[in-house]
């Protein structure tokens, strides 16, 4: 059975995703590049439950109301893509894993390699911007 894990994208007023650079360590899978905020979901734990868990854990950040995008099943994992606006202050944040955070506007992750976002994000976050679930309704 294939793990299953929950991410975020965090978007500001200005439709930038809010990512954080994995720390460099060998020892961890895509050290020193681009991610997106999330993890493993646990035991008995649904997928916001799981996305409320690790943001509390990884920002000290209350999710207020993340809406599900997408699952997507991957050849690792099964991934559970939430998404939420908020106007983070990260000069004011506190990062429990990974060296620092960085708003990224669409053109810049467009720009990225697939080498430069951990976890195969990069098609994820392109797809993202392509639906633009945050334009629907607006």
């Amino acid at each position: 059975m294939k793990r299953q894990t929950a991410s975020i994208v965090l978007l500001d007023s200005a439709d930038q995703c809010l990512l954080f650079l994995r720390d460099d360590k060998p020892a961890i899978p895509y050290p020193n590049t681009w991610d997106l905020l999330g993890g493993g979901i646990e035991i008995g734990e649904s997928a916001e439950e799981a996305i409320r868990r690790e943001m509390l854990e990884e920002l000290e950040l209350t999710l207020t109301n993340p809406a599900l995008f997408k699952i997507y099943e991957l050849p690792d994992r099964i991934e559970h893509l939430f998404w939420q606006r908020t106007d983070l202050d990260i000069t004011r944040t506190t990062l429990h894993e990974g060296q620092k955070l960085a708003w990224f506007s669409e053109e810049q992750i467009r720009s990225l390699g697939p080498e430069e976002l951990a976890f195969g994000f990069r098609d994820i976050l392109v797809h993202f911007y392509t639906i633009r679930p945050f334009r629907i309704g607006a």
